[in-house]
């Protein structure tokens, strides 16, 4: 087999796995849904956090920003999952602003005004005091940080699983599009030989199987429940 033909299913592969993770990415921007159909009907925010989507934009901005060309070429699939998600987010917070009360409506907008302002300085500094090695190196950072700290947010739902002995806030649909989000961008990293892709995304395969493995023994053990179930004594 001549190296062109190698080369050549080498980018098919890698672009493959990428679209993958777009694909799953988009289930998952799509999971908060339900929640916001509850807000407009209700008409109010009631006990629900605006944070998650404030957190989740500034990650998919700075995650956009470093799958730009001019910052790292050849990864363009990472710039269009997070440009999508950048705009699902948007959404979420301009709902979730129309529907609070006045003073959460001042605060979240505050935030969302810090978020630009940060990706702002970000770019800024990125294009005008670094050359290209060093530009990708700073915004690679960020994202791996980024990255890292969105993925470690279901260890709580993992702690909840396990202290209530139940999956009931933990979806499946949820956490099985999350491992194989992770899984795709896992791949596609390693496949284009980034480290600041297949590096966060190993650590949310992992954390993501860790749930899978979780949903598939507290899910089996309350069957078991139901079908042997304790006798009085």
């Amino acid at each position: 087999m001549s190296l062109t033909v190698i080369s050549s299913v080498y980018a098919i592969c890698s672009d493959a796995a990428g679209v993958a993770g777009n694909i799953f990415a988009f289930v998952l921007f799509l999971s908060p849904i339900p929640t916001f159909r509850r807000i407009v009907r209700n008409g109010s925010t009631e006990q629900f956090s605006g944070m998650p989507y404030i957190y989740a934009l500034l990650n998919c901005l700075i995650c956009l920003w470093y799958g730009i060309p001019i910052v790292s070429p050849g990864i363009i699939l990472v710039a269009t999952v997070n440009s999508i998600g950048a705009a699902f987010q948007l959404v979420y917070i301009a709902i979730f602003i129309a529907y609070a009360e006045r003073r959460m409506k001042l605060k979240m907008f505050g935030f969302l005004v810090s978020v630009f302002a940060v990706f702002a300085s970000m770019v800024f500094v990125s294009l005008e005091f670094l050359d290209s090695p060093t530009r990708q190196l700073f915004i690679g950072y960020l994202s791996v940080a980024s990255l890292i700290s969105m993925f470690a947010s279901p260890l709580l739902i993992i702690n909840l699983v396990i202290k209530m002995r139940s999956v009931e806030y933990m979806p499946f649909s949820l956490s099985l599009a999350t491992f194989l989000m992770s899984l795709a961008f896992f791949v596609y990293g390693m496949l284009k030989r980034d480290p600041f892709i297949y590096v966060p995304n190993g650590i949310g395969t992992v954390l993501g199987t860790v749930q899978l493995g979780l949903y598939a023994y507290f899910k089996r053990a309350s069957q078991e429940e139901l079908r042997h179930p304790l006798m009085d004594p």
